[in-house]
């Protein structure tokens, strides 16, 4: 696909769900991907799929909330292909409750990883993309960034954090690319992390109308298709329902 092929796109949150989904069919459209997350298990079987089917890819362990191993995994997509065409900012964790649970490791987790790592990815390849010229950075955020509810406080709270940094990004550059993905419920193994009951069987529920990930893989192509003077901005994905739901 035009604009795709040979560009070395890196993917955080990539052992499974959004994250996999979107290596796949970015390796499928000829772009180089470098996968990132803590299972390497996972990133290794994904890898090595990508690469039987002829595609160019590699992974790293990445911990998101940790600035070091952004740098490193950034540093080695670098080293490996020679630039950084994409960043992909796409894990998260969703440990839905309500606040009077008082669930703060949690909460804690939610803005190490929804926030801070969004940051963190964004400052490893910041200098890279400025130097180059050019680059896209691709921010996950959620329709949680765009309607609140009950027991999601804090999660719709680090999406809505999402947005205003990217936000912020964009109009601080003219090199840059910047893109927000807002996916509605997705069938993914975000949630897998939720303790309360009440706020599990939520999710469970809407579950029931969710998205495949490839759906929003689709999304993450498209941006970055697109001619190098268009920047997709913000895209909303929902599943269609006759519910209206806001998620």
């Amino acid at each position: 696909m035009i604009n795709v092929e040979n560009k070395v796109v890196l993917i955080t949150g990539a052992s499974s769900g959004i994250g996999e989904a979107t290596a796949r069919l970015l390796a499928e459209q000829g772009a180089k991907v470098v996968l990132g997350a803590r299972r390497t298990d996972r990133l290794e079987a994904i890898t090595s799929d990508i690469r039987r089917a002829g595609g160019a890819a590699d992974f790293r362990h990445l911990d998101v909330a940790d600035a070091q191993s952004m740098q490193d995994f950034v540093g080695f997509a670098k080293e490996r292909f020679g630039r950084v065409d994409v960043l992909f900012n796409n894990a998260g964790v969703m440990p839905l409750s309500p606040m009077a649970a008082l669930k703060t490791n949690e909460w804690n987790a939610i803005i190490d990883i929804n926030i801070k790592g969004v940051l963190n990815g964004i400052a490893a390849v910041l200098p890279i993309m400025e130097a180059q010229g050019s680059g896209q950075i691709i921010n996950t955020a959620s329709t949680g960034a765009h309607a609140v509810a009950a027991s999601c406080g804090v999660y719709c709270a680090s999406k809505c954090a999402v947005r205003a940094i990217s936000e912020g990004l964009r109009q601080e550059t003219d090199r840059i690319r910047v893109t927000v993905i807002s996916p509605g419920v997705t069938t993914t193994e975000l949630g897998h992390d939720i303790t309360d009951p009440d706020a599990a069987e939520i999710l469970t529920q809407l579950r029931a109308m969710s998205l495949s990930p490839a759906a929003i893989a689709n999304a993450v192509l498209f941006a970055i298709s697109q001619p190098p003077e268009v920047d997709v901005n913000e895209m909303i994905v929902r599943a269609v329902t006759s519910h209206g739901h806001a998620f």
